[in-house]
């Protein structure tokens, strides 16, 4: 009988710890089938939106800086030197005004030289006129000379004719008289051709002698040309902007000297990312901001060619500049690409891209919860962003970066 009343207590302990084991793997079992608790955030810090129906403008938007549309770089044209600076950036010039003064000794002594050469080369032609000038009056009167004697023999034969023919002169006297009139006609003529000749040749050798003297005139105009460009002059009324030189500076031809800009007409130049650069057209309006006012303008030039990811697009500007507008003002610029009458948006989400799927969290109609779901995006503009599929007007969605929550299907604001 002490056997049986032994073995009682222990098969009461076994039974009790299976059965606690039994419970508690099914606790265990319990809590895996349990979703995980939604994470909490801070509704202060997020940024939330609604969903909206209406009128929506599509934009793009660049940043910039203003440029002249009348700019003009001097740049060196001889090997010189920096003797003085007369003007400093940013003062105000005419086309007049003198900038710089340079010096190339050996520009003044070549530019001497030709003066004294055109010189020279024009009183050789004087004196080559005059001399020319002097042979053609000794064969005019040459030919003066000759005309009269040759006047006088015709004269002598027509009389000699008349009286042969009365009997009063002999032929042989008439014979005579008629040769020396031939003779001196024949002198005539020669004389006469020998005139032209000689007026031919004046005329040659005079041009001869007056393109040696427009040789010599045009190197001196080259060298005095040469010799203004070393005082440096403006070119165009407007202010100076920049003077990369100094004083004592040796100065290799093509070197740039200066920039002159007119400050009063500029234009944006603006960089467009080139994702959404593919809508722009040449005539969209574009609204520059300088940060101290608004001006309106529109598309001027799109760049055909993409440089480290951006498009270059210049824009006009039209009316009065705000106050401080400037070469180089860094800018912000809108381009109204298009405007759509009635269209479903919402503000742009960080993850959101134009013409793709993507999800984002919408808020429960007491705004306790947000769920992630599946949203279908259409065009974009600068804040705002067209949905095709997945959301309705006043729906409320959060457009702050959920990165953070990728691995959560819904949030809990608070």
């Amino acid at each position: 009988m002490d056997i049986p009343l032994q073995a009682r207590p222990k098969s009461r302990r076994m039974i009790l710890g299976v059965s606690l084991g039994i419970a508690f793997l099914a606790g265990i079992a319990g809590l895996a089938r349990l979703k995980p608790a939604a994470p909490t955030v801070e509704r202060q810090g997020t940024l939330i939106d609604a969903v909206k129906r209406g009128p929506m403008v599509f934009q793009v938007r660049g940043t910039g800086t203003l440029v002249p549309l009348n700019v003009r770089f001097l740049a060196n044209s001889l090997d010189a030197r920096v003797e003085r600076i007369l003007v400093l950036p940013g003062s105000v010039v005419k086309a007049d005004t003198p900038i710089l003064e340079l010096s190339n000794p050996e520009l003044m002594q070549s530019a001497q030289d030709a003066e004294w050469q055109c010189k020279a080369a024009e009183a050789d032609y004087q004196s080559a006129k005059a001399r020319l000038q002097i042979q053609l009056l000794d064969l005019k009167a040459s030919l003066a000379s000759i005309k009269a004697s040759n006047a006088n023999a015709q004269f002598g034969l027509e009389a000699n004719e008349r009286l042969a023919r009365e009997g009063l002169v002999s032929s042989q006297d008439l014979l005579k008289s008629r040769g020396q009139a031939e003779e001196l006609n024949t002198r005539y003529g020669l004389e006469r051709q020998r005139l032209q000749v000689a007026e031919d040749s004046l005329r040659a050798q005079l041009a001869s002698q007056q393109a040696k003297v427009e040789q010599a005139r045009a190197l001196w105009r080259l060298k005095r040309t040469q010799m203004d460009a070393l005082k440096v002059r403006a070119g165009m009324d407007g202010v100076l902007q920049q003077l990369p030189v100094q004083v004592g500076q040796r100065l290799m031809p093509g070197t740039t000297l200066a920039k002159v800009a007119e400050p009063t007409q500029l234009k944006a130049e603006l960089k467009i990312n080139e994702t959404q650069a593919k809508d722009l057209v040449i005539g969209q309006p574009v609204s520059i901001d300088t940060r101290n006012g608004l001006v309106q303008g529109h598309v001027l030039r799109i760049d055909p060619a993409v440089q480290n990811g951006t498009v270059t697009v210049d824009a006009s500007l039209e009316g009065p500049l705000p106050k401080g507008a400037r070469p180089d003002l860094s800018v912000e610029g809108i381009i109204e690409l298009d405007r759509a009458a009635d269209a479903i948006y919402v503000g742009r989400p960080v993850q959101a891209q134009p013409q793709a799927a993507g999800t984002i969290f919408k808020l429960s109609p007491d705004g306790g919860e947000a769920q992630r779901i599946q949203v279908r995006f259409g065009r974009a503009s600068v804040s705002t962003i067209e949905v095709i599929d997945g959301l309705q007007p006043g729906d409320q969605v959060i457009l702050s970066d959920t990165s953070t929550w990728d691995s959560a299907d819904r949030i809990r604001l608070k």
